[in-house]
């Protein structure tokens, strides 16, 4: 699949049930580009498929994290908007033993990964509004 916003490669997955209420219009499935980190309704999506790692290696290894943190990522274009969203995702993430900080930290060191926003600044405004 190709991204409509970048041309990148968009990768596939079913969103767990227990994050869907997290997700705009809740879908089961949805595609995240590998390389703008863009969210995108999908259909018929295979969960064994999933390989967040074709994302970044410094995503989780837990599936289901991984796919939390993908999410939050993505909806982070708009902090206004999606904040309650993001610190659910968030939530989700600490509460198995991640820190989203430091995965937002080392996601915007790798060069693989290019959201349209700047990663390391929306990082630090999510940090003050949580505060």
């Amino acid at each position: 699949m190709e991204c409509s916003h970048c041309g990148g490669d968009a990768l596939p997955f079913a969103v767990p049930a227990d994050l869907r209420e997290h997700v705009p219009d809740t879908p089961e499935s949805v595609t995240v580009c590998t390389d703008c980190l863009a969210l995108e309704p999908a259909s018929d999506v295979e969960t064994e498929l999933t390989d967040f790692s074709t994302v970044s290696d410094e995503l989780p290894d837990d599936r289901d994290v991984a796919a939390a943190t993908v999410l939050a990522i993505a909806l982070m274009s708009s902090l206004a908007r999606n904040r309650q969203r993001i610190e659910g995702l968030f939530d989700f993430v600490e509460a198995a033993g991640v820190d989203p900080m430091l995965v937002l930290d080392r996601l915007a060191a790798d060069p693989d990964v290019r959201p349209p926003f700047n990663l390391e600044r929306r990082r630090d405004q999510l940090l003050q509004l949580r505060e």
